[in-house]
C-alpha cells in the first residue's frame, strides 16, 4: 500500500491477539486495518506476516504491548550515582528483589536518572525478537516497542493536574501511577473486580496511599473511564482522559491506537 506523508502504523499485542491501526500525524481518529489472533510467541512472525499481508514495506511501524506481558517499577538511583552501569544494575537488583528472578530473559528499559526515581520496564526478550523478526521480514521501519501504559503517559503527561494521580484501564485491568510534587512514585496494577464501581475505586486508592505512604489522592486521571466512575460522590474525583477506542473494539485494537493523538 503506498504511504501518504504523516501515515503510520501502530500494532496493539494482547497476550493472544494482535490489531494494527493507521493513524495521521495531523489529526484524524485511528483506522482499525486488521486483526490477527497468534497462539504463542513463536508464531507472531507468521501472525504478522497474515496482518500485514505484505503490502506495508516501508512504512514506520510503532508496537504497543499490553501491560500484563510488561513488568514496571520504579528505582531509586544509588547515592551519588553518574554512571548509567551503576542505574541499570540498580534497576536489575530492583527486578530481582520485586519478582524473584534475574532479568535475564527481558530487556530492561527506563527513564535513567541519577538525580531523581525513575520508571523502569521489563519486556520479555523473547517477544522483542520475536516482532522484530517480524517486523524486518515485512521490511517495515521499527519506530518503537512501548508498554500501553508508557504510551499513555507520554501522551497525556502535559495534561496531568497536581497532585492528580494517573491511571489507564485496559481488559479489566486497571494500571495506576501514583505522583507526588508532580513526580511519578509507583506502578500498581490490579484486576477488577466482579462489579467495580466507584466506592471500590476510593478503597483501592486509599490502601494504595497506604501501602506507599502516601496521602490519598483528591483527583484521578484516568484513560478510558467508564461513565459510572465519573463525577461520583466520593473524595476522590475521577475524570478521563481520553477514550478506548470506538465503539465495538476489541482490547487489542484498543492497545494499537493507545498514545496515539491521532
Amino acid at each position: 500500500m503506498r504511504r501518504r506523508f504523516g501515515q503510520g502504523l501502530r500494532l496493539g499485542v494482547a497476550a493472544s491477539a494482535l490489531a494494527l491501526v493507521q493513524t495521521r500525524r495531523w489529526g484524524g481518529p485511528a483506522e482499525l486495518l486488521a486483526e490477527q489472533p497468534y497462539a504463542s510467541v513463536g508464531a507472531l512472525p507468521d501472525a504478522l506476516a497474515a496482518l500485514l499481508g505484505g503490502g506495508y514495506a516501508g512504512w514506520p511501524l510503532t508496537i504497543v504491548l499490553s501491560d500484563e506481558l510488561v513488568r514496571m517499577w520504579q528505582v531509586t538511583p544509588p547515592a551519588q550515582t553518574t554512571r548509567l552501569a551503576d542505574l541499570e544494575a540498580a534497576a536489575a537488583l530492583r527486578f530481582q528483589r520485586l519478582y524473584g528472578e534475574p532479568a535475564a530473559d527481558w530487556i530492561v528499559r527506563a527513564g535513567w536518572d541519577a538525580g531523581q526515581p525513575f520508571l523502569a520496564a521489563a519486556m520479555p526478550r523473547a517477544l522483542l525478537a520475536a516482532l522484530g523478526q517480524g517486523a524486518a521480514m515485512q521490511h517495515m521501519k521499527l519506530v518503537e516497542i512501548v508498554p500501553q501504559f508508557v504510551a499513555l503517559l507520554n501522551r497525556c503527561r502535559g495534561e496531568l493536574a497536581a497532585g492528580a494521580w494517573f491511571g489507564t484501564l485496559h481488559d479489566k485491568v486497571l494500571t495506576l501511577g501514583a505522583r507526588e510534587g508532580g513526580l511519578l512514585v509507583a506502578v500498581r496494577a490490579q484486576a477488577l473486580p466482579a462489579a467495580p464501581g466507584p466506592l471500590w475505586l476510593a478503597e483501592h486508592l486509599a490502601r494504595e496511599a497506604l501501602r506507599l505512604n502516601l496521602a490519598a489522592p483528591n483527583r484521578l486521571q484516568l484513560w478510558g473511564a467508564p461513565p459510572t466512575w465519573l463525577g461520583a460522590g466520593t473524595t476522590t474525583t475521577t475524570t478521563t482522559l481520553g477514550s478506548p477506542g470506538a465503539a465495538g473494539w476489541t482490547q487489542a485494537a484498543v492497545l494499537a491506537a493507545s498514545g496515539s493523538a491521532a
